[in-house]
Formats: C-alpha cells, sequence, structure tokens
C-alpha cells in the first residue's frame, strides 16, 4: 500500500476508535482533502462565481474541499487507481454547509435572478427547480461524505469530455442519457466504475455526484463554515 494510503488510514482509524456524537458545528472528523490526497486538483466553485448561482455562496469561505476522513480515504485509493492511467480527479464540490443550502433555496425562489439560466439551466423553468429535483431544502453534501468530481489529464490537468457541464440542470447530465458522444458516456462510466469500486455510491440524475457508503455522519447535517 502506497504511504499515503497507510497515512490516511491510520488517521481513520484513530478518528473511529475515538468515535463519539457530533453537533453540526463540530468539524473534527473532517479533513482538507486537497491536502491530504496528492494530486487532487480542488475546483470549488461555490466559492467563487463560476456556478448556477453566479455568485459566491454563503458558508464558503475558502476554496478548500472538506471531507470526512473516511471519505478522504476512500478518495486517495480512486485517485491512486486513475493515476496508474495518467488520469487524475478534480472535485467542484465537497462539504456544503447547512447555510449553504439555505442560500441555494432562497435563490431559487427569487424569478427575477437569472443571471446564469443560459449557462447552467437554459431548457428550465427556474419556478420548478424545486418540482423537479435541482434545488432541495437538505443536501446529502452537508453530511460530509458526498462529493462533486471528474476525471482531468494528470498531466496537463485539462477536464476529460463528460458530455455535459458541471451542474448542468437538464437530464443531459443523468449518467444514462444517450446524447453524449461515445467518448464521453465512457468517461462517465469510467469515473462511475472507479467510484464504485472504492466505496462511493452514484447518483442517477448527476454524473459528477457520489456518496460514500456507510458514511460516518449518516444524520448529521452540519453548518460550520469551509474554510
Amino acid at each position: 500500500m502506497r504511504p499515503v494510503l497507510l497515512a490516511i488510514a491510520a488517521l481513520v482509524a484513530a478518528a473511529c476508535a475515538h468515535a463519539q456524537p457530533v453537533s453540526e458545528m463540530d468539524r473534527s472528523g473532517f479533513v482538507d482533502a486537497g491536502r491530504a490526497v496528492p494530486g487532487l486538483l480542488v475546483d470549488m466553485r461555490y466559492f467563487g462565481e463560476e456556478n448556477f448561482v453566479g455568485r459566491r455562496i454563503a458558508g464558503y469561505e475558502a476554496p478548500v474541499c472538506l471531507l470526512t476522513r473516511e471519505a478522504v480515504a476512500a478518495l486517495a485509493r480512486v485517485q491512486a487507481r486513475v493515476g496508474e492511467f495518467g488520469l487524475g480527479l478534480k472535485v467542484f464540490d465537497c462539504y456544503r454547509p447547512k447555510r449553504a443550502v439555505a442560500d441555494f433555496a432562497a435563490w431559487a425562489r427569487d424569478p427575477a435572478d437569472i443571471k446564469r439560466k443560459a449557462q447552467q439551466y437554459p431548457d428550465v423553468d427556474k419556478s420548478k427547480l424545486f418540482e423537479l429535483g435541482y434545488i432541495a431544502e437538505r443536501s446529502g453534501h452537508s453530511r460530509g461524505s458526498t462529493l462533486d468530481i471528474t476525471l482531468v489529464d494528470a498531466r496537463t490537468g485539462a477536464e476529460l469530455d463528460m458530455g455535459s457541464g458541471y451542474d448542468l440542470f437538464d437530464t443531459l447530465s443523468w449518467p444514462s442519457d444517450q446524447r453524449p458522444s461515445a467518448a464521453a458516456r465512457a468517461n462517465r462510466m469510467l469515473l462511475q466504475d472507479v467510484m464504485v469500486a472504492n466505496g462511493f455510491r452514484p447518483l442517477k440524475e448527476e454524473w459528477w455526484h457520489f456518496t460514500l457508503n456507510g458514511e460516518p455522519y449518516p444524520e448529521t447535517y452540519f453548518d460550520f463554515p469551509v474554510k
């Protein structure tokens, strides 16, 4: 086993050995994945303006990918595996505070704010975002073991073609959609296969979204800021 995986495994074991009830503001079980996983690219979209709202989202005070120790350990295994093929990983979102989810919900209720409609939801009426499931009052991201991710060329950092952009509110983003090219569908399949093989489960509506099986805080929705 690679040294970094051994180190992360040790951290996970220590965390589990001292497991205790947590509050929504307790960040002790979380790790900065960008520091812990060698070569991981971090592009936290909700820290900037390149997202479906078009501005920084509440709760994102730094462009940092925070995840539970268990999720980071599994992510390190994925990174090591795709690295054998000259590929790497890039994360778009990781832990998401409850206040960020509330910010999304408030934005979705404002019919006048359609700054990013052309890029992110061109064929969806904003008034239907809740009804169609694109916006929700709670998010698995707030439990700390869900992330949004893609594959990149390890040498250049260029994203592989996935057939749609990140956070596109359209059925084109479904992994099963047949409209993307054969190469893009193959990239989606590769990402899903390697994530599933290392303990994550996919979401049928978003090719980029994965949650750790057996996540350590399945009922806790955290609200400490990302920083």
